[in-house]
């Protein structure tokens, strides 16, 4: 793969440009593609971004947000626009299987691939891009690839807010380990711009129907188990709650993170039913490696202390599994 700054030459003149992300996109993933997306039409190209699902109504706030298409529920809208396209900007996923059902149609794509990401491992997909693990955030790669190309006089107060929606959440409001200096000098960077934060914070944080509140009060009192001796926290959702609490795409979001508050605990694991299949999300403090752990265990995989997972068993023999595979690790737990 080479550099990201050798498609300079190839964003000179005007292309038919597609921008994707993994499917359900949270914040980092629809934040980095409509930065993306305003810094290339400032450029003078055609630019569509493609979303392989739906994607929360918390993220829809974000300018550009109305144009993006959704491509289960509007695939031949989707489709059209993939036709012809000279280059594909994939952001915030290292392998197109994680575009779910748009997956085939971007592996037949002839166009010049391109990837923006921040997760270990990438596949050989993408002709040029940048994967490193050290970001905070693929919106920060998205931020350091336009100065890069020498561009940094376009980043206007659309890409600023974009930017600093994908790394707040992705960092947990700037507090894990990925919150380095170099992103808060970037977040510096975007407020000398005009950046306001606290108007995103409301956006993203302060913008829930009443039912999400009700479910996460009713999942800490009646799904968590605390395994002390483990070091480990789980949430096992079942589908019925899923269904009781009318949960929506995206409000589960963050709900892992509530467990890593809890005195001693090192890994935190949300379960939840989907009905099609168990999705999986880890995270943990210090050194114990979920990414490995993850892939190891639940066909997944993400970061070091971030990751999620998938199984095709139902909710109680995949919490099981995963207390088996806990068990598994007890030392490298302690």
């Amino acid at each position: 793969m080479k550099p990201i700054e050798e498609i300079k030459p190839l964003l000179e003149a005007p292309k038919k440009v597609v921008i994707t992300m993994h499917q359900k996109p949270d914040a980092d993933a629809m934040g980095s593609s409509l930065a993306l997306y305003h810094y290339l039409i400032q450029k003078g190209h055609l630019v569509t971004v493609i979303s392989p699902t739906n994607f929360p109504d918390f993220l829809k706030w974000m300018p550009g947000a109305e144009g993006v298409i959704d491509f289960e529920s509007s695939t031949d809208k989707a489709l059209e626009a993939l036709k012809g396209i000279e280059l594909l900007f994939c952001l915030d996923f290292n392998a197109l299987y994680r575009t779910k059902n748009l997956a085939p149609h971007l592996e037949a794509a002839t166009c010049t691939k391109i990837l923006i990401d921040h997760h270990l491992e990438p596949q050989p997909d993408f002709e040029y891009g940048v994967s490193d693990t050290s970001a905070s955030s693929t919106a920060q790669l998205v931020y350091e690839t336009i100065y890069k190309l020498g561009d940094e006089k376009l980043i206007n107060l659309d890409i600023a807010q974009c930017i600093y929606a994908g790394t707040v959440t992705d960092t947990g409001s700037f507090r894990f380990a990925s919150t380095t200096a170099r992103v808060h000098r970037m977040v510096a960077d975007l407020m000398d711009r005009g950046l306001r934060h606290e108007v995103i914070h409301q956006e993203i944080y302060d913008n829930f129907l009443e039912n999400r509140l009700r479910f996460l009060g009713h999942s800490l009192l009646n799904r968590m188990e605390v395994f002390y001796e483990y070091n480990t926290a789980m949430l096992a959702i079942p589908y019925s709650d899923l269904k009781r609490f009318d949960l929506q795409t995206g409000d589960t979001e963050g709900l892992v993170n509530f467990l890593l508050s809890i005195q001693g605990i090192k890994m935190a694991a949300l379960i939840i039913d989907r009905n099609s299949e168990v999705k999986l999300s880890f995270r943990s403090k210090g050194n114990f490696d979920v990414n490995t752990f993850a892939r190891r265990y639940f066909d997944g995989g993400g970061h070091f202390n971030a990751s999620g997972g998938r199984s095709t068993d139902s909710l109680e023999r995949t919490v099981n599994r995963f207390i088996k595979a806990v068990e598994e690790n007890e030392t490298l737990l302690q």
